[in-house]
Formats: structure tokens, C-alpha cells, sequence
């Protein structure tokens, strides 16, 4: 089983946030890393490779299709922890 980390301090952005991880029943087996902020990415966070940066506010499709992308050559279903 994957694990997802939320890391939103807001409640209720990060119990949205995990209902959408949940409902997708993504897999995994690498850890692909997605970063949202309300800032621009800078260069240090673009050499993590991140699989996607969304930058606040978007919407949910976009956060799914990125979840999406992300896990589509894995085969694990998600736990979801949301912090």
C-alpha cells in the first residue's frame, strides 16, 4: 500500500484534499512528489523533479490529473494521512 502525505494546514483544504487522494484509489510504487503553494516554484524546488507544482488556487481536476500522472506507471493502493 502507498502512502500519501497532506500537508495542508488549512482543515478543511487538507480533508478535501484527502477525499479527492481517496476517491481516485491511486497506486504506487515509486514516490512521485507534488508540491502546491501559492508561490511560483523556484529553481531549488524544480531540481527535486517534483511530478507536478500547482500553484493555489486550482481546481480539483487539476490536482486529480496530476495525482493521476503521477502514479500511472505504479500498482499500489494509497493510505492517505492528512497533517
Amino acid at each position: 500500500m502507498a502512502r500519501v502525505l497532506i500537508c495542508e494546514p488549512h482543515d478543511d483544504i487538507s480533508a478535501l484534499l484527502e477525499l479527492v487522494v481517496r476517491r481516485l484509489g491511486l497506486r504506487s510504487r515509486n514516490v512521485p512528489v507534488l508540491f502546491t503553494s501559492i508561490y511560483p516554484p523556484d529553481a531549488a524546488v524544480l531540481d527535486l523533479e517534483p511530478a507536478a507544482y500547482l500553484v493555489k488556487p486550482f481546481p480539483l481536476y487539476a490536482l486529480e490529473r496530476a495525482l493521476e500522472a503521477a502514479l500511472a506507471v505504479t500498482g499500489l493502493t494509497p493510505a492517505v494521512a492528512a497533517v
